[in-house]
């Protein structure tokens, strides 16, 4: 009988370990996900500091684009107070976002019509910054949206989706692009044709 003991004790020992293994592997999957958010937040921070300064670089020089600049401050503007309430979610989060992306990019396009201004020294460090900003978003983007995944799979696959749903782990959000945004999934159309 105490070997029959000996084995129930030792799967129950192994199953108790499994357990806090799954448990702390889950948690730890938590915390980078909630860490990778934070780095996006620091970049994303970093964005709305070079906006207004790169909009009194340019404001004198383009003086015919107010509306885009008053465009540029609102998109800034919803994005920050976004990203100020963790309530609404990462879903907001990221349309706000990725509205302000859509509005910069305009503006970039703008001030590429304005020599003036390309040769400015601050501007062309301003948007040499933000171009740079924008690049680290893009890449803390992937990076939390990687995490995010594997953090939702450790907690759907069988058998941790006993322990996920008993201690009540709960999928996280991408970071993806809006149904209004799709036009940027669309595959670009390139003409070589350069006439006869």
């Amino acid at each position: 009988m105490f070997p029959c003991a000996a084995v129930v004790l030792g799967g129950l020992v192994l199953t108790v370990f499994w357990v806090i293994s799954r448990y702390n592997g889950l948690i730890t999957l938590r915390n980078q996900v909630s860490n990778a958010w934070k780095q996006i937040d620091i970049q994303l921070k970093r964005r709305y500091d070079l906006i207004p300064n790169l909009i009194a670089s340019v404001k004198g020089e383009m003086k015919f684009e107010q509306d885009t600049l008053e465009r540029v401050i609102q998109a800034r503007n919803q994005a920050l107070a976004t990203s100020q309430n963790p309530a609404l979610g990462i879903g907001a989060q990221a349309q706000s976002e990725n509205a302000l992306t859509a509005t910069l990019s305009r503006f970039v396009g703008l001030v590429e019509n304005y020599p003036t201004l390309k040769a400015n020294d601050q501007v062309r460090a301003l948007m040499e910054e933000l171009t740079s900003t924008e690049n680290k978003i893009g890449f803390a983007r992937q990076f939390y949206n990687d995490l995010a995944t594997n953090y939702n799979v450790a907690q759907q696959v069988f058998p941790a989706s006993f322990i996920a749903s008993t201690f009540h782990f709960t999928p996280v959000e991408l970071f993806q692009i809006a149904e209004a945004d799709a036009a940027q999934r669309e595959t670009p159309k390139v003409d070589l044709n350069l006439g006869s």
